[in-house]
């Protein structure tokens, strides 16, 4: 029973990654991405924070060979920016320009320490203001600059995943039963040593 719980979790864990907002195709022009915002989520930084915990994950699982960088600050007062990265065509690019490349890249920061590299000759870029904007509008900006396309799911993973609904509904249920079953129990144990201890004292004195 324990291995079937086990495999469902996994399961749940991988459709939620898979499908969802952020669960798009990009590109094949679009080099990289870098989201900069700040650590504490006042001053309209929330829904950058709530794009990067939500939407971002599910871009990277469906464009793993797109860098995704991201740089967090301190500065709640500061901008909060996404720079989308995109390949030049081959008639506007020098021949003489080096590629981007893995290494190249610098690492995500939660200090601040990795704002939005220069773009190199072969690219050009689009920011967008995402100060104040909510995650979905985020998304949608960025889906429709890039000409990204969304993934959907197939027919048996909307089947999986309704059943992975109902089970999770169908163990809340059986969670509030059973709490209120322990809750009945303390309670008529808490009774029953109170009457016990009333019936002795009771004893005591006679």
């Amino acid at each position: 029973m324990v291995g079937v719980v086990r495999r469902m979790n996994k399961l749940k864990a991988l459709l939620n990654l898979r499908h969802g907002p952020g669960a798009a195709i990009l590109p094949a022009n679009v080099t990289r991405l870098h989201l900069e915002f700040a650590s504490r989520w006042n001053n309209g930084q929330y829904g950058p924070r709530k794009f990067w915990q939500t939407s971002l994950p599910r871009l990277k699982y469906w464009n793993p060979a797109i860098p995704m960088i991201l740089n967090r600050t301190a500065d709640t007062t500061g901008a909060a920016t996404l720079t989308i990265y995109l390949r030049k065509t081959s008639g506007d690019s020098p021949k003489s320009a080096s590629p981007v490349t893995p290494d190249t890249q610098p690492s995500s920061s939660f200090v601040g320490a990795s704002p939005a590299p220069e773009q190199t000759p072969l690219e050009h870029t689009i920011q967008i203001d995402v100060k104040g904007l909510h995650s979905d509008e985020i998304l949608k900006d960025l889906l429709s600059k890039t000409g990204a396309s969304a993934v959907f799911p197939t027919a048996q993973e909307e089947a999986d995943m309704r059943d992975n609904k109902d089970r999770t509904e169908r163990s809340k249920v059986d969670r509030e039963v059973m709490a209120r079953y322990l809750y009945a129990q303390r309670r008529e144990a808490a009774i029953l040593a109170q009457a016990k201890s009333e019936a002795a004292a009771m004893k005591q004195a006679a």
